[in-house]
């Protein structure tokens, strides 16, 4: 397995893995145009993030998405961990921990970045196992939003 930065000509997987994502974790409907659109943003805009894919005998697998939260208590950005999806028949073989291991490896070889952050929902044990499990902490942190509709 291969990780490596995605480009546009990764667009469809992208879209189907993120289509996929929110109908399996919040029953929910992406508007497919605006999805594509808003990848294509973001493989476009070294500024906004990027995706990184997993790969293996020529077929991506997984992606996940990296955004970035510049902090001025560290003088550093913290990477956050987005928009994860592994296909189903390649899920609990180390594919989120590969993508864990080329971000870590990323902020441990550059002064540029202060951590890795990732949110995960109250309800997902499972995924918040495997955090734990590859030494990632629960913060103190409690997350609110608004969304424009």
């Amino acid at each position: 397995m291969i990780i490596r930065k995605a480009v546009v000509t990764d667009i469809e997987n992208l879209v189907s893995f993120q289509l996929a994502m929110a109908s399996e974790t919040e029953n929910l409907a992406l508007d497919a145009v605006i999805l594509r659109n808003g990848i294509l943003n973001l493989i476009n805009s070294d500024s906004k993030g990027e995706y990184l894919v997993a790969e293996t005998e020529g077929s991506i697998i997984g992606c996940c998405m990296l955004t970035y939260e510049w902090s001025d208590w560290r003088s550093a950005t913290f990477i956050w961990l987005q928009s994860v999806y592994v296909l189903p028949q390649f899920r609990r073989q180390g594919v989120f921990s590969e993508f864990y291991k080329f971000v870590k490896s990323m902020v441990n070889n550059s002064d540029s970045y202060a951590g890795i952050r990732l949110y995960v929902d109250k309800q997902n044990s499972t995924a918040a196992h495997v955090y734990q499990q590859l030494g990632m902490m629960e913060e103190h942190y409690v997350m609110y939003g608004w969304v424009k509709k």
